[in-house]
């Protein structure tokens, strides 16, 4: 498919502006949809108010300040954050497959948040104990694929999964303890994903690990270039492959540790998008990766906006993901051939 915005190697400006407007209109939309519906009037007095306007209604200020803004800002970190890190992840391992789960942080932070929550902790003690467990289970999956000092990438993704394994029986055991009337369908629920305990305490903790993944990544992002030609080749070109490797591992676990300590496991979004941003883009992570970024936010967004409008109850944001992603996924595949790379 021929790339739209990457012509000569650079990232078309109109483009970049075209997407965060496009972020801005959902970011609107997202604000005034909800059981409890807004027109533009009250979102702009709502929004005013507190910029020494008129004051509104407190079921509007509530909905807006309380409710919405939180929720959405949190949607656009863990959307942009899940797509970097599935971008870096496919492009360091050289696998279309690749997500941000591969070397199970997710397992490991879900297993966490559950321990959290059986232990009755509150949300910012679920949220420290999930990161924890996460970076844990990288670490464990590092160790295991280490062979004569050194970790390569087949070794590295077969640990990933040995650990998941290990972390998704370790989650069965502990749904086992769970009081089956009270705990056991708290953590199922959360398990697939929700943004509906959005709160900007929990958001100020987990965003700045987000921010510093993210940033990380995106400044790296033309390494991830070299690094595609092969170690050898990347080493000829004097490029650090231990130390580039090491700083886009630990950058996307703690992205995913952070977002899945905040909202539960959210799927498909690190698969998906990196592949869309390539449709557009092509195959040059200096402009995939930003891409990445921005189409990640969009995406969640809308999700969330459908999983609380589409039903009268909540609809958990993996079922959704799941459902809208597959037949994005499927398009991807009839449109591509299956080449990973456009």
């Amino acid at each position: 498919m021929t790339a739209l915005a990457l012509r000569d190697g650079r990232l078309r400006g109109w483009f970049m502006l075209a997407l965060v407007i496009v972020l801005c209109v959902v970011f609107v939309v997202s604000l005034m949809l909800g059981r409890y519906s807004l027109n533009s009037t009250d979102l702009i007095q709502a929004l005013s108010s507190r910029l020494g306007g008129d004051p509104v209604a407190a079921r509007i200020d509530a909905v807006v300040y309380g409710l919405r803004i939180p929720r959405t800002v949190l949607a656009i970190f863990v959307g942009s954050g899940l797509a970097l890190a599935g971008a870096a992840f496919q492009s360091l391992f050289s696998n279309p497959l690749a997500t941000p789960d591969t070397l199970g942080v997710t397992a490991g932070a879900s297993v966490g948040a559950v321990l959290a929550m059986l232990l009755g902790l509150p949300l910012v003690g679920m949220q420290l104990v999930s990161l924890l467990f996460g970076m844990v289970a990288v670490l464990v999956t590092i160790m295991i694929a280490r062979h004569r000092g050194r970790s390569d990438i087949v070794m590295l993704i077969l640990a990933g999964v040995v650990v998941a394994a290990i972390a998704n029986a370790v989650l069965s055991l502990l749904k086992l303890t769970a009081d089956p009337n009270d705990e056991l369908p708290q953590i199922t629920y959360w398990l697939m994903g929700s943004l509906a305990g959005a709160n900007m305490t929990a958001t100020l903790i987990g965003a700045p690990l987000i921010v510093l993944g993210s940033v990380t990544i995106i400044a790296l992002r033309w390494r991830l270039n070299v690094l595609a030609l092969g170690e050898d080749e990347a080493k000829a070109s004097g490029t650090n492959v231990r130390a580039i490797r090491a700083a886009i591992i630990v950058s996307a676990t703690l992205i995913t540790a952070s977002c899945i300590s905040m909202c539960g496991q959210v799927g498909w979004i690190g698969l998906i998008i990196p592949h869309i941003a390539r449709m557009i883009t092509g195959s040059n992570n200096s402009v995939t990766v930003p891409v990445c970024a921005v189409l990640g936010a969009i995406f969640l967004v809308l999700i969330d906006t459908i999983a609380r409008t589409l039903l009268a109850a909540e609809i958990p944001i993996s079922v959704v993901t799941a459902i809208v992603g597959a037949p994005i996924f499927i398009v991807l595949l009839r449109q591509t051939g299956g080449r990973w790379s456009s």
